[in-house]
């Protein structure tokens, strides 16, 4: 898991809350007092929070389960797409559609749209139609992206969601606890922390917090695939030389038998040599035979 210290959390300005006056009670345990009107956010809670977040994460993506970053809000837009894109997972940064979760169905209907007109313009089909036609595909096409362009590879409601704000994003939340999807999010001091599974109290406003917030996640989802990678490689050597083994027990205990059947059939061979010359018994043209012919003769 990626490592993040309280100094780091310092440096982000994590710690900074919003003006007093805006706010949550339900945010008092994790505030540690305030100075020149602003709340001070206590790291020190803030830190462990973060990390049990984290280990959640990189379960998630060691399983194989899709997280969905979300933030849309001005501050956030290009870090979540960019550390999104990183770890190859599905996001929203521009605006969320009400139903995006819910009414998935609906939506994977507008991704299928989205789809269309991409492969329209990769083959040239638009180049064989009307100009005023073309650009009105064109701007379909762009308006989609826009709105989809981050979950179009996502096959349906994700496992987990990690949300910037809380408050800007209070939709999607509510979406994703009526569905029942596990929620992680950074719940600054003016919002409830209501609805959330994993809380990291922390700022959501500061560029800075909130990069360290998506690039980390973005490491820990890499690693949690990683760990995983190398998890299933020694399981598949163990399982072939488990394998090997077990022929070769297989091919020892074969080998075994058969020499077990041919001593036992020497065994039985001796036994019926042994039983063939039997002491006394006449044997035909033996010493016995010669010497009563030669008493006849004489």
């Amino acid at each position: 898991m990626a490592q993040v210290t309280m100094r780091d959390m310092l440096d982000a300005g994590v710690h900074f809350g919003h003006q007093t006056r805006y706010w949550n009670p339900k945010m008092a345990p994790y505030i540690f007092g305030e100075r020149n009107k602003i709340h001070i956010i206590d790291l020190e809670k803030t830190l462990p929070l973060y990390n049990d977040a984290m280990n959640f994460i990189s379960r998630m993506a060691a399983s194989g389960g899709t997280i969905l970053f979300v933030g849309t809000k001005r501050a956030a837009q290009s870090t979540v797409s960019s550390e999104a894109k990183r770890c190859a997972m599905p996001f929203v940064d521009r605006r969320w559609l009400g139903g995006m979760l819910t009414n998935f169905k609906t939506v994977k209907e507008s991704i299928g749209r989205l789809k269309q007109l991409e492969t329209m313009m990769d083959d040239g089909t638009l180049a064989r139609i009307s100009k005023k036609e073309g650009l009105s595909l064109q701007r379909e096409q762009a308006k989609l992206e826009r709105s989809l362009g981050g979950i179009k590879d996502m096959g349906g409601t994700p496992d987990v969601l990690f949300v910037i704000d809380v408050g800007y994003e209070k939709i999607a939340v509510r979406e994703a606890v009526k569905l029942g999807i596990p929620v992680v999010a950074v719940v600054d001091t003016n919002h409830s922390p209501d609805g959330v599974d994993y809380i990291i109290p922390g700022n959501d406003d500061a560029t800075r917090a909130i990069q360290l917030y998506m690039g980390s996640a973005a490491d820990t989802i890499i690693e949690g695939r990683q760990t995983a990678e190398v998890a299933a490689l020694i399981r598949k050597e163990d399982s072939e030389r488990g394998k090997a083994e077990r022929a070769a027990d297989k091919g020892a205990d074969k080998g075994d038998k058969r020499a077990g059947s041919r001593r036992s059939k020497q065994k039985d061979g001796a036994a019926a040599e042994d039983k063939g010359n039997v002491p006394g018994e006449k044997v035909p043209g033996g010493e016995n035979s010669s010497t009563e012919g030669g008493g006849e003769a004489a």
